[in-house]
Protein backbone atom coordinates (compact mmCIF):
# COMPACT_ATOMS: atom_id res chain seq x y z
CA UNK A 1 0.00 0.00 0.00
CA UNK A 2 1.01 3.44 -0.52
CA UNK A 3 2.25 5.70 2.18
CA UNK A 4 0.94 9.08 0.98
CA UNK A 5 -2.72 9.75 2.38
CA UNK A 6 -5.01 10.92 0.67
CA UNK A 7 -7.80 13.18 2.80
CA UNK A 8 -9.91 14.59 -0.12
CA UNK A 9 -9.15 13.48 -3.86
CA UNK A 10 -9.70 16.26 -6.35
CA UNK A 11 -10.43 14.70 -9.92
CA UNK A 12 -10.78 17.60 -12.38
CA UNK A 13 -11.62 15.41 -15.21
CA UNK A 14 -14.98 13.99 -13.76
CA UNK A 15 -18.33 15.73 -12.18
CA UNK A 16 -18.10 15.15 -8.30
CA UNK A 17 -21.19 13.58 -7.12
CA UNK A 18 -20.91 13.76 -3.22
CA UNK A 19 -18.55 13.38 -0.75
CA UNK A 20 -19.25 11.04 2.42
CA UNK A 21 -17.82 10.38 5.56
CA UNK A 22 -15.27 8.47 3.62
CA UNK A 23 -16.01 8.33 0.06
CA UNK A 24 -15.61 10.84 -2.92
CA UNK A 25 -18.45 9.79 -5.85
CA UNK A 26 -17.67 11.19 -9.17
CA UNK A 27 -20.26 10.77 -12.39
CA UNK A 28 -19.11 8.39 -15.30
CA UNK A 29 -21.47 9.17 -17.80
CA UNK A 30 -24.92 8.92 -16.66
CA UNK A 31 -24.61 5.09 -15.88
CA UNK A 32 -21.56 4.73 -13.50
CA UNK A 33 -20.37 6.30 -10.62
CA UNK A 34 -16.40 5.91 -9.81
CA UNK A 35 -16.02 5.77 -5.44
CA UNK A 36 -12.62 7.04 -4.24
CA UNK A 37 -12.21 5.64 -0.54
CA UNK A 38 -10.16 8.57 0.63
CA UNK A 39 -7.99 8.20 3.83
CA UNK A 40 -10.63 10.36 5.90
CA UNK A 41 -11.80 8.85 9.07
CA UNK A 42 -15.05 9.61 11.23
CA UNK A 43 -15.89 8.77 14.59
CA UNK A 44 -19.35 10.46 16.38
CA UNK A 45 -20.42 11.32 12.78
CA UNK A 46 -17.73 13.92 12.64
CA UNK A 47 -14.93 13.55 10.14
CA UNK A 48 -11.65 13.78 11.52
CA UNK A 49 -9.08 16.47 10.13
CA UNK A 50 -6.23 13.99 9.58
CA UNK A 51 -6.51 11.18 7.98
CA UNK A 52 -5.24 7.91 8.41
CA UNK A 53 -3.12 6.69 6.25
CA UNK A 54 -3.57 3.42 3.78
CA UNK A 55 -7.28 3.15 5.35
CA UNK A 56 -9.02 3.84 2.22
CA UNK A 57 -6.86 1.20 0.07
CA UNK A 58 -7.60 -1.10 2.19
CA UNK A 59 -11.46 -0.53 3.17
CA UNK A 60 -11.26 -1.04 -0.86
CA UNK A 61 -9.53 -4.64 -0.85
CA UNK A 62 -11.18 -5.93 2.23
CA UNK A 63 -14.69 -4.48 0.36
CA UNK A 64 -13.51 -6.06 -3.36
CA UNK A 65 -13.26 -9.70 -1.24
CA UNK A 66 -16.24 -9.66 0.70
CA UNK A 67 -17.91 -8.78 -2.62
CA UNK A 68 -16.55 -11.81 -4.41
CA UNK A 69 -17.38 -13.94 -1.50
CA UNK A 70 -20.96 -12.91 -1.31
CA UNK A 71 -22.16 -12.78 -5.32
CA UNK A 72 -23.81 -15.57 -5.41
CA UNK A 73 -26.22 -14.63 -2.93
CA UNK A 74 -27.26 -11.33 -4.17
CA UNK A 75 -25.76 -8.95 -7.36
CA UNK A 76 -23.52 -6.12 -6.30
CA UNK A 77 -22.89 -2.83 -7.78
CA UNK A 78 -19.15 -3.79 -9.46
CA UNK A 79 -18.67 -3.35 -13.13
CA UNK A 80 -15.70 -4.96 -13.35
CA UNK A 81 -13.76 -2.22 -15.45
CA UNK A 82 -10.75 -0.60 -14.10
CA UNK A 83 -11.16 2.95 -12.32
CA UNK A 84 -8.04 4.17 -13.92
CA UNK A 85 -9.54 3.98 -17.06
CA UNK A 86 -12.10 6.51 -16.57
CA UNK A 87 -9.45 10.05 -15.55
CA UNK A 88 -6.75 11.55 -16.50
CA UNK A 89 -3.29 10.35 -16.81
CA UNK A 90 -2.38 12.81 -13.80
CA UNK A 91 -4.69 11.65 -12.15
CA UNK A 92 -4.10 7.89 -11.80
CA UNK A 93 -2.15 7.63 -8.37
CA UNK A 94 -5.79 9.39 -6.78
CA UNK A 95 -7.78 6.62 -7.81
CA UNK A 96 -5.33 3.35 -7.88
CA UNK A 97 -5.90 0.62 -5.08
CA UNK A 98 -8.87 2.98 -3.52
CA UNK A 99 -11.64 3.25 -5.97
CA UNK A 100 -14.62 1.26 -7.93
CA UNK A 101 -16.34 1.77 -10.62
CA UNK A 102 -20.00 1.04 -9.96
CA UNK A 103 -23.18 0.72 -11.37
CA UNK A 104 -25.21 4.02 -10.45
CA UNK A 105 -28.05 2.72 -8.46
CA UNK A 106 -31.49 4.47 -7.17
CA UNK A 107 -30.25 4.20 -3.50
CA UNK A 108 -32.70 2.48 -1.11
CA UNK A 109 -33.12 4.69 1.89
CA UNK A 110 -32.63 2.13 4.73
CA UNK A 111 -29.24 1.08 6.61
CA UNK A 112 -29.97 -2.71 6.76
CA UNK A 113 -28.23 -3.32 10.07
CA UNK A 114 -27.43 -7.07 11.64
CA UNK A 115 -26.34 -7.68 14.92
CA UNK A 116 -24.84 -11.49 15.74
CA UNK A 117 -23.42 -10.05 19.30
CA UNK A 118 -24.86 -7.76 22.05
CA UNK A 119 -22.71 -4.28 21.76
CA UNK A 120 -22.59 -0.68 22.31
CA UNK A 121 -25.67 1.17 21.77
CA UNK A 122 -27.47 -2.18 21.45
CA UNK A 123 -25.72 -3.49 24.83
CA UNK A 124 -27.34 0.10 26.94
CA UNK A 125 -30.65 -0.44 25.33
CA UNK A 126 -31.38 -4.69 26.40
CA UNK A 127 -30.27 -3.37 29.43
CA UNK A 128 -33.38 -0.38 30.06
CA UNK A 129 -35.23 -2.52 27.96
CA UNK A 130 -34.22 -6.55 27.13
CA UNK A 131 -34.72 -5.27 23.37
CA UNK A 132 -32.83 -3.76 20.84
CA UNK A 133 -34.45 -1.46 18.49
CA UNK A 134 -37.77 -3.03 19.36
CA UNK A 135 -36.65 -6.66 18.82
CA UNK A 136 -37.36 -8.33 22.42
CA UNK A 137 -34.31 -10.77 23.54
CA UNK A 138 -34.22 -13.20 26.03
CA UNK A 139 -33.10 -12.29 29.73
CA UNK A 140 -29.98 -13.04 31.01
CA UNK A 141 -27.61 -11.66 28.17
CA UNK A 142 -24.17 -9.53 28.80
CA UNK A 143 -22.35 -7.32 27.26
CA UNK A 144 -20.98 -8.76 24.27
CA UNK A 145 -23.23 -12.11 24.18
CA UNK A 146 -23.48 -13.88 21.23
CA UNK A 147 -27.24 -13.82 20.37
CA UNK A 148 -29.54 -16.36 19.75
CA UNK A 149 -29.81 -15.79 16.32
CA UNK A 150 -28.63 -12.95 14.21
CA UNK A 151 -31.76 -9.79 14.17
CA UNK A 152 -32.49 -7.31 11.50
CA UNK A 153 -31.92 -3.97 13.15
CA UNK A 154 -32.67 -1.11 10.37
CA UNK A 155 -31.99 2.46 10.49
CA UNK A 156 -32.93 5.45 8.13
CA UNK A 157 -29.77 6.92 6.57
CA UNK A 158 -29.19 10.32 7.44
CA UNK A 159 -27.50 13.59 5.89
CA UNK A 160 -23.42 13.64 6.46
CA UNK A 161 -22.57 14.85 9.99
CA UNK A 162 -26.35 13.99 11.27
CA UNK A 163 -27.08 10.68 13.26
CA UNK A 164 -28.92 7.31 11.27
CA UNK A 165 -32.31 6.91 13.11
CA UNK A 166 -33.17 3.53 14.36
CA UNK A 167 -36.21 2.42 12.89
CA UNK A 168 -38.64 -0.82 13.37
CA UNK A 169 -39.10 -3.02 10.66
CA UNK A 170 -42.55 -1.82 10.12
CA UNK A 171 -41.36 1.67 9.68
CA UNK A 172 -39.31 0.31 6.09
CA UNK A 173 -42.30 -1.55 4.68
CA UNK A 174 -43.90 1.74 5.05
CA UNK A 175 -41.25 3.71 3.64
CA UNK A 176 -40.36 0.70 0.54
CA UNK A 177 -43.44 -1.43 0.71
CA UNK A 178 -43.86 -4.71 2.68
CA UNK A 179 -42.23 -7.08 -0.10
CA UNK A 180 -39.04 -5.15 -0.94
CA UNK A 181 -38.38 -4.75 3.51
CA UNK A 182 -39.10 -8.11 3.82
CA UNK A 183 -36.35 -9.25 1.02
CA UNK A 184 -34.08 -6.74 2.09
CA UNK A 185 -34.03 -8.10 5.73
CA UNK A 186 -33.68 -12.05 4.81
CA UNK A 187 -31.24 -11.19 2.26
CA UNK A 188 -29.14 -9.13 5.26
CA UNK A 189 -29.36 -11.62 7.28
CA UNK A 190 -28.33 -14.30 4.94
CA UNK A 191 -25.04 -11.86 3.75
CA UNK A 192 -24.25 -11.56 7.87
CA UNK A 193 -24.28 -15.38 8.70
CA UNK A 194 -22.09 -16.15 5.35
CA UNK A 195 -19.81 -13.67 6.20
CA UNK A 196 -19.95 -14.48 10.09
CA UNK A 197 -19.27 -18.02 9.45
CA UNK A 198 -16.01 -16.60 7.15
CA UNK A 199 -14.50 -14.56 9.25
CA UNK A 200 -14.60 -16.82 12.00
CA UNK A 201 -12.80 -19.35 10.59
CA UNK A 202 -9.92 -16.92 10.19
CA UNK A 203 -10.46 -15.80 14.45
CA UNK A 204 -12.48 -12.88 13.71
CA UNK A 205 -15.90 -12.12 15.29
CA UNK A 206 -18.42 -10.05 13.09
CA UNK A 207 -20.83 -8.64 15.56
CA UNK A 208 -22.35 -6.86 13.84
CA UNK A 209 -22.59 -4.96 10.56
CA UNK A 210 -24.31 -2.74 8.30
CA UNK A 211 -25.26 -3.28 4.30
CA UNK A 212 -26.76 -0.58 1.82
CA UNK A 213 -28.96 -1.61 -1.19
CA UNK A 214 -29.89 -0.10 -4.60
CA UNK A 215 -32.20 -0.65 -7.71
CA UNK A 216 -30.82 -1.19 -10.76
CA UNK A 217 -33.20 0.10 -14.10
CA UNK A 218 -34.16 -3.46 -14.51
CA UNK A 219 -35.65 -2.47 -10.48
CA UNK A 220 -33.47 -5.26 -9.70
CA UNK A 221 -31.86 -5.37 -5.93
CA UNK A 222 -28.03 -4.64 -6.07
CA UNK A 223 -25.83 -4.51 -2.88
CA UNK A 224 -23.64 -1.41 -3.10
CA UNK A 225 -21.77 1.06 -1.46
CA UNK A 226 -18.80 -0.85 0.56
CA UNK A 227 -19.47 -3.90 2.53
CA UNK A 228 -18.10 -5.66 5.83
CA UNK A 229 -15.13 -3.18 6.33
CA UNK A 230 -14.50 -1.99 9.96
CA UNK A 231 -15.79 1.31 8.84
CA UNK A 232 -19.09 -0.81 8.59
CA UNK A 233 -19.17 -3.49 11.03
CA UNK A 234 -17.77 -4.26 14.57
CA UNK A 235 -14.53 -6.76 14.37
CA UNK A 236 -13.57 -8.36 17.47
CA UNK A 237 -10.38 -10.77 17.31
CA UNK A 238 -11.89 -14.48 18.47
CA UNK A 239 -9.40 -15.00 20.80
CA UNK A 240 -10.18 -11.64 22.63
CA UNK A 241 -13.57 -12.49 23.18
CA UNK A 242 -15.55 -13.15 26.16
CA UNK A 243 -18.63 -13.00 27.27
CA UNK A 244 -19.31 -9.88 29.84
CA UNK A 245 -16.78 -7.41 28.53
CA UNK A 246 -15.93 -5.28 25.57
CA UNK A 247 -13.48 -7.11 23.18
CA UNK A 248 -10.57 -5.08 21.70
CA UNK A 249 -11.98 -4.38 17.97
CA UNK A 250 -10.37 -4.32 14.86
CA UNK A 251 -12.43 -0.97 13.89
CA UNK A 252 -11.95 2.32 14.84
CA UNK A 253 -13.24 2.10 18.78
CA UNK A 254 -9.48 2.92 19.63
CA UNK A 255 -10.19 6.27 18.18
CA UNK A 256 -13.73 6.40 19.81
CA UNK A 257 -12.35 5.35 22.94
CA UNK A 258 -9.60 8.20 22.77
CA UNK A 259 -11.76 10.88 21.82
CA UNK A 260 -14.48 10.35 24.52
CA UNK A 261 -11.50 10.86 26.73
CA UNK A 262 -10.11 14.03 24.55
CA UNK A 263 -10.27 17.48 25.75
CA UNK A 264 -10.74 20.99 23.38
CA UNK A 265 -9.97 24.06 24.97
CA UNK A 266 -9.56 22.26 28.49
CA UNK A 267 -13.29 20.49 28.13
CA UNK A 268 -14.19 17.11 26.74
CA UNK A 269 -15.14 17.34 23.45
CA UNK A 270 -18.79 17.54 22.80
CA UNK A 271 -18.83 15.27 20.00
CA UNK A 272 -19.66 18.01 17.52
CA UNK A 273 -17.14 19.85 15.18
CA UNK A 274 -14.88 20.86 14.98
CA UNK A 275 -12.92 17.43 16.06
CA UNK A 276 -9.69 17.40 18.46
CA UNK A 277 -6.26 17.22 16.82
CA UNK A 278 -5.30 13.37 16.48
CA UNK A 279 -2.07 12.69 17.90
CA UNK A 280 0.44 10.88 15.67
CA UNK A 281 0.25 7.61 17.62
CA UNK A 282 -3.84 7.97 17.96
CA UNK A 283 -3.12 7.91 13.94
CA UNK A 284 -0.83 5.06 13.74
CA UNK A 285 -2.58 2.40 16.43
CA UNK A 286 -6.36 3.49 14.63
CA UNK A 287 -4.26 2.15 11.30
CA UNK A 288 -2.56 -0.79 13.04
CA UNK A 289 -6.01 -1.69 13.90
CA UNK A 290 -7.37 -1.55 10.10
CA UNK A 291 -4.24 -3.67 9.13
CA UNK A 292 -4.67 -6.31 11.44
CA UNK A 293 -8.11 -7.03 10.39
CA UNK A 294 -7.27 -7.23 6.68
CA UNK A 295 -4.12 -9.20 7.12
CA UNK A 296 -6.11 -12.06 9.54
CA UNK A 297 -8.63 -12.09 6.96
CA UNK A 298 -7.14 -12.30 3.82
CA UNK A 299 -3.90 -13.71 5.02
Amino acid sequence: MSTAALHTSQLRSLPLLARGKVRDNYAVGEDRILMVASDRISAFDVIMDQPIPGKGELLTRMALWWFEQLKDIVPNHLTGDAPESVVAPDEVAQVRGRSMLVQRLQPIPVEAVVRGYLAGSGWKEYQQSQSVCGVPLPAGLHNASRLPQPIYTPAAKAAVGEHDENITFERTEQMIGAELAARIRDISIQLYQRAAAIALARGIIIADTKFEFGLNAAGELVLMDEVLTPDSSRYWPQDGWREGANPPSFDKQYLRDWLEQAQVNGRPWPKTAPPPTLPAEVIEQTAAKYREALQRLLG
